[in-house]
């Protein structure tokens, strides 16, 4: 019989706050002995400590090979339940049973000090993060290849800039080497480039058939990345199961409550006759669920609420354009260029246009809204909305555009080789 890799039986972490200090209930021997001679001063208060429920009965198993995203807003419980995982804290009550050899990316940096060269942190790093100075020495040209700081890798790192600081840092933690990999949020590390370079570094340890549980926000990372996903939600698990069905329960239950962006009716500074006008949008997911986010290479529907006058008229025309922070246009969506402008409409409802594989990659975009009425103006809303777009398999292949110059749409594509024969 198998034995699961992890296995988590009615894990609860608590943390008492102590409103007489503003903190843990847990301090410094120093604290602890000021707090001793203050103490008759406020018996009663410093008696009511509050309990904070990080984590409140989790369980669940990982098997060997398995690779789970954990997800969940912030101060869902994620990091918690890793540093559990890590020894870096005790549960409460439960517990968790590890079969093999731990490794923890929790925190990009861990070890490193400031004075020391790249080198000699290469080496202190490591070893915080359990790795034999033999293991070291075979990977370090390795580790100082990822990094891209060979130039300065007998500099002390306080002259190093931050970012490479952080890729030198990552480096060292990418090149860890156990049976169980606990990833906390790393991917979000240093510029573009280096950000590809550290997807492709964890695809690796994906395929690799390593036990990895792997937290982030970046769901196009999550989906690429794992088969499976744990959602929490207040220390709880909310959801287990096929990584796109979670994925999606999250964008849900993270979509503001599911309420319209109203303030669109509000706008003064619209143009336009007002024969028809704007009054809200959502941004609609499988089944018509309100989500806060569009991913790449899904469908999405952007439902528009209107208000027109009680005028005739023979053709509305619809439009959606999508632009970047600098104005650029990107794409428009239009009534016209699918040929369904309206020649009715009633004078309130929604208007849906309906996109079956959205075809602009992870970023934040803004949405401006347009409505002409006979050929005439009659409402446009610049910057109506805020779009943001995460990562997704547009292409099926686990790659997604990172570098600035692969440009922001998305587009199906084939190659195919032809002999010439002479």
């Amino acid at each position: 019989m198998a034995y699961p890799a992890i296995s988590i039986q009615e894990m609860s972490k608590v943390y008492r706050i102590d409103p007489a200090t503003g903190g843990a209930a847990s301090r410094t021997l120093q604290e602890d002995l000021v707090d001793f001679a203050r103490r008759p001063l406020r018996r009663s208060a410093s008696s009511r400590k509050q309990e904070i429920w990080a984590l409140r009965d989790v369980s669940f198993d990982v098997q060997e090979g398995e690779v789970i995203g954990l997800i969940g807003r912030n101060g869902a419980g994620k990091s918690t339940l890793l540093k559990v995982l890590s020894r870096i804290t005790e549960p409460t009550s439960g517990y968790a049973d590890i079969n093999g050899r731990v490794g923890a990316l929790l925190e990009v940096g861990t070890g490193f000090h400031t004075e020391l060269t790249g080198r000699e942190n290469i080496y202190l790093s490591g070893a915080i993060l359990g790795m034999r100075r033999s293991e070291i020495e075979r990977k370090f040209d390795q580790i100082v290849e990822f990094s891209g700081v060979s130039q300065y890798i007998e500099t002390p790192v306080k002259r190093y800039s931050s970012g490479m600081a952080v890729r030198l840092a990552f480096a060292v933690a990418a090149h860890l080497d156990p049976e169980i990999l606990l990833v906390d949020e790393v991917l979000a590390v240093g510029d573009a480039s280096f950000q590809k370079k550290s997807l492709g570094k964890m695809s690796e340890v994906a395929e690799s058939g390593r036990t990895v549980i792997f937290v982030s926000h970046n769901m196009g990372a999550i989906k690429n990345l794992c088969t499976r996903a744990i959602l929490l939600d207040g220390g709880e698990v909310l959801a287990d199961g096929d990584v796109n069905s979670v994925v999606q329960q999250y964008l849900v239950s993270s979509s503001e409550n599911g309420e319209w962006h109203t303030e669109i009716a509000e706008r003064t500074d619209r143009q336009g006759s007002g024969k028809l006008r704007f009054t809200g949008f959502q941004l609609l997911g499988l089944q018509e669920s309100v989500v806060d986010a569009a991913v790449a290479g899904e469908s999405i529907d952007f439902a528009l609420s209107y208000r027109r006058s009680s005028d005739t008229f023979q053709s509305a025309r619809i439009m959606i354009w999508l632009r970047d922070a600098f104005t650029k246009g990107l794409l428009r969506f239009g009534t016209d260029l699918t040929g369904q402008d309206f020649e009715s409409l009633p004078q309130e409802g929604r208007i849906i246009c309906h996109v079956p594989r959205f075809s602009l990659r992870s970023g934040r975009y803004y949405i401006d809204l347009g409505a002409d009425v006979d050929g005439v103006k009659a409402d446009r809303v610049i910057r109506a909305v805020t779009l943001d777009v995460m990562g997704g398999d547009y292409y099926g292949s686990g790659k997604i555009p990172t570098h600035p110059n692969d440009g922001d749409v998305l587009c199906d594509h084939e190659w195919t080789v032809e002999i010439i024969e002479e």
